[in-house]
């Protein structure tokens, strides 16, 4: 049985009031992780793994538990957040990210880190909150560009936090900092979201409701197969981009030379940068060309870039994400959004922890850029499942 929210008075929320507040909590939380996560493969040095071979293998499983983590946990708070409300869960994952990410600052070797980054990814998951926040309180037709906005936040942050990171880390030449301060701006960023952002109405799921997937059976035909070919290339966007992330590091780390914090941290600047760039414009596409056309051909471009221009993968990152989480929220109806986000964060969190493993492995094992090389054979994989199952969503 499903029973509705008590009504706020009439126009007591403001969808473009919470967008706005929810765009600069998220800038503030991503800045925190992006402060200090490109440099994971720089910190595990500085921890004492020195040798290649290991250094890539430690940057894998510290890239990837919290992801695996993430996976877990996500479907689970998702569920509590149709029962409870987003915005609780909203709180929870900015405290959760903060308490880990700040203790990292104190690691003493690389298993304190792996431990760490798995604890971060079970109590985090700001992305998967402040999605399913947005989606439920934001007109159906103006969904696309919400999500779009929202994902600017995310990759501006990606592009500032490694630049200011990289500055700071080179003129301190210490690396512990940058997860201590990037966990006190997680926390920081709970403020706005308590202070400023209302819960819009939306249908609370009782202890008896339907389950998710037999309220997407009872919706348009083929909802079930649409949104599990989503989840699907969810799952092998985020493989490809975040096994991606950490081979162009420990690329930089053998070819910059002394000042290789600096150069990492405008590396990183740049495909935010991009991304930040692709978030905001790709919903103009989206409107003209379909989001499957975009998100095939982004999928495809991505793919190409990993291993030649790094900036323009995070162009294509920026486009894919947002245009792919658009389409899982006009798929999925009301009372099992937060579900079905919180399905879709798994999907991104499995493709989290599964590509740093994947990605450093390859590295490990080969070279660098046969592990490239498989991080743009996973972003093809998007590109190919979604022209042969996607379907365009009704708008």
């Amino acid at each position: 049985m499903i029973q509705p929210a008590p009504a706020p008075a009439a126009g007591a929320v403001s969808w473009q009031r919470n967008l706005a507040v929810l765009w600069f909590a998220e800038f503030t939380a991503i800045f925190g992780f992006s402060f200090a996560f490109p440099f994971l493969p720089l910190y595990l040095r500085d921890l004492g793994v020195h040798d290649q071979s290991q250094l890539a293998f430690w940057s894998g499983l510290a890239g990837g538990a919290s992801g695996f983590a993430l996976a877990v946990t996500s479907p689970i708070w998702g569920g509590i957040a149709d029962r409870y409300g987003r915005k609780s869960m909203l709180i929870r994952a900015m405290v959760g990210g903060g308490i880990t990410v700040g203790l990292m600052g104190f690691a003493r070797g690389p298993i304190d880190l792996v431990v760490l980054r798995f604890l971060q990814g079970a109590t985090s998951g700001t992305v998967a909150a402040a999605t399913a926040l947005v989606a439920t309180g934001t007109p159906r037709q103006r969904v696309g560009w919400a999500l779009g906005i929202l994902s600017s936040s995310i990759a501006t942050a990606g592009a500032v936090g490694p630049a200011l990171g990289g500055v700071i880390s080179s003129y301190l030449n210490n690396l512990h900092i940058l997860f201590t301060a990037g966990g006190g701006l997680l926390l920081v960023s709970t403020l706005p979201v308590l202070l400023l952002v209302q819960e819009p109405p939306f249908e609370r799921r009782s202890a008896n409701a339907q389950p998710a997937l037999q309220v997407l059976r009872a919706a348009q035909p083929g909802t079930v197969i649409a949104v599990a070919v989503l989840l699907i290339a969810q799952a092998l966007l985020q493989m490809s981009f975040s096994a991606f992330q950490p081979l162009v590091a420990l690329r930089l780390l053998v070819h910059a030379g002394s000042d290789v914090n600096t150069i990492t941290g405008i590396t990183f600047g740049a495909i935010g940068l991009a991304s930040a760039v692709a978030a905001v414009v790709y919903s103009g596409a989206a409107r003209r060309y379909g989001y499957l056309t975009v998100s095939i051909s982004t999928a495809v471009l991505m793919g190409l870039a990993e291993v030649t221009a790094g900036a323009v993968a995070g162009f294509a990152y920026g486009a894919l994400q947002p245009a792919v989480s658009s389409m899982i929220g006009l798929e999925s109806p009301a009372v099992v959004q937060a579900r079905v986000f919180g399905l879709a964060a798994s999907a991104t969190a499995l493709g989290f922890g599964l590509g740093p493993v994947l990605g450093g492995a390859a590295a490990a094992e080969t070279s660098l850029t046969v592990g490239l090389t498989i991080a743009a054979v996973l972003a093809l994989a998007v590109a190919i499942l979604l022209a042969v199952r996607g379907r365009e969503p009704a708008r």
